[in-house]
């Protein structure tokens, strides 16, 4: 039988979810999962014990959304019942607070499985009373720096909460030389995977983390880079080298907005349009085998999965097609660049870059990324906007590319779907994503584009744009 503190934690965050849904203020994916911790601190560790099989937890800095929902998406189709925390809160209160929702009367949990998404610095905190079976870590990069600091921080919080399960299965991406030393220290067993052939040569590699060896801090010499650190590498001094995989993806080619590639021996095809969703992919693959977790329609599932995660929309303004995409560090912007080097058709091209406490205050990392490489995308414009749009602007025009700059995205997007190329890519940073997204849905319902709100349009598409909304903002 539960005990009463914990029946009355649960009831006390659910009241509390409802209340915020009812008022409209703010998500609810936080604040329940807040004051269950402080009716019972032990409630997280109380829930975990309610799930009849495997825990698994997904934590590094890019992918962790998207690998966590390939997992919950595979395992449904399976017909088991999963937790997970769709609304991406990965914090301690977020992750309480999808334990709780998922719970029915009296607090009971019936899910056969979990897949939590846990915030690599909040890892620490949250796996202990969590109890994964399996952590995946898929990459470590340089990520907020103010909040972050450098990969070494990230690698030494992340190993010390794998140390604090070392029942759980460590499952590590052997191309990242920072995810494959993670190991050292650790007890847990440890599954591999990675990708032994180069994906593709017109792929950006942007900035490496790490290019010295962990043992003997001789320089690694890499047979090639995918992206980042990540490749194929070796140490000519003491010897160390990247092993092979336990879990592999093989055969890796794009046609027509598709990539198809043999996983583990299986034939695939999905919606993976770039390299580091193609190790999404692999990692749930490998999380599902490393949990003993049925797998057997992960090929019919992942053949319509959707990639997006309202991280990479796409929205059909007037005549335009509109692809928003979320960058929030060097080597994910590095990618989203690339995508658009994919695309030969004209376009213009919108960065949106804030520094809100969300972001990350930091925004030095904007110098880590080669913008060199949109000389060669075919952009007719390229405009900066955000409260850092001059750091923007700045960072270009040192890598040769012109911009004008705007202080309404609104604006912008109305002038560029009007008058400009009718193929529109966005890139923003975390405080501009959910907000752009809901301006450019709204945009398309209006199907007029929408009015603008101050009765006229400064600027074209090629000058400097202002107006008289306050920096930053998205109307």
């Amino acid at each position: 039988m539960m005990r009463l503190r914990s029946r009355l934690a649960i009831f006390g965050a659910k009241l509390a979810y409802k209340a915020i849904q009812r008022t409209g203020r703010g998500s609810g994916s936080a604040f329940p999962g807040f004051l269950a911790r402080r009716i019972d601190p032990d409630i997280l560790s109380v829930m975990s014990r309610m799930v009849r099989g495997k825990i698994i937890a997904v934590t590094g800095t890019n992918g962790k959304t998207t690998t966590n929902s390939i997992i919950y998406h595979a395992l449904k189709a399976e017909g088991r019942k999963v937790l997970y925390n769709k609304m991406g809160a990965n914090l301690l209160d977020g992750v309480i607070t999808a334990f709780v929702l998922a719970s029915g009367k009296g607090g009971r949990l019936d899910v056969d499985y979990a897949c939590i998404e846990v915030d690599e610095m909040a890892s620490l905190g949250i796996f202990p009373g969590l109890k994964p079976d399996c952590v995946i870590v898929t990459n470590v990069f340089r990520d907020q720096l103010d909040r972050t600091g450098e990969v070494d921080i990230i690698c030494d919080r992340i190993r010390r909460a794998v140390q604090e399960v070392p029942q759980a299965v460590l499952v590590v991406n052997v191309d990242d030389i920072c995810s494959w030393a993670l190991r050292e220290g650790c007890a847990n067993p440890v599954l591999t995977y990675g990708i032994s052939e180069k994906m593709g040569e017109d792929i950006p590699v942007g900035t490496a983390e790490m290019i010295f060896c962990p043992v003997c801090g001789n320089r690694l010499e890499y047979a090639f880079f995918q992206y980042g650190q990540l490749g194929v590498y070796r140490c000519p001094k003491c010897g160390l080298e990247r092993p092979r995989p336990d879990v592999s993806a093989a055969d890796i080619a794009w046609k027509k907005g598709r990539c198809s590639f043999t996983l583990d021996g299986m034939q695939v095809e999905c919606g993976a349009r770039a390299p580091y969703n193609v190790y999404n992919t692999l990692s749930a693959y490998t999380a599902l085998y490393a949990a003993d977790a049925p797998g057997e329609k992960f090929g019919e599932m992942i053949a319509g999965f959707d990639y997006g995660n309202q991280r990479e929309s796409i929205f059909h303004i007037k005549e335009a097609r509109v692809q928003l995409y979320l960058a929030k560090n060097p080597i994910g912007f590095q990618q989203k660049i690339f995508l658009l080097m994919k695309d030969p058709e004209p376009k213009d091209v919108v960065i949106q870059i804030n520094d809100t406490r969300l972001d990350g205050e930091d925004v030095s990392w904007l110098w880590d990324v080669d913008y060199h490489y949109l000389a060669g995308a075919n952009t007719a414009t390229v405009t900066a906007g955000g409260a850092r749009c001059d750091d923007m602007e700045l960072c270009l025009k040192y890598d040769g590319i012109p911009c004008a700059s705007t202080r309404n995205m609104r604006h912008t997007v109305e002038e560029l779907t009007t008058k400009g190329s009718k193929n529109l890519y966005i890139i923003t940073n975390y405080s501009g994503l959910y907000r752009t997204n809901r301006m450019l849905g709204e945009l398309q319902s209006a199907g007029t584009g929408g009015a603008v709100q101050d009765g006229r349009r400064t600027g074209g598409a090629g000058r400097r744009m202002m107006s008289t909304g306050r920096e930053g903002a998205v109307s």
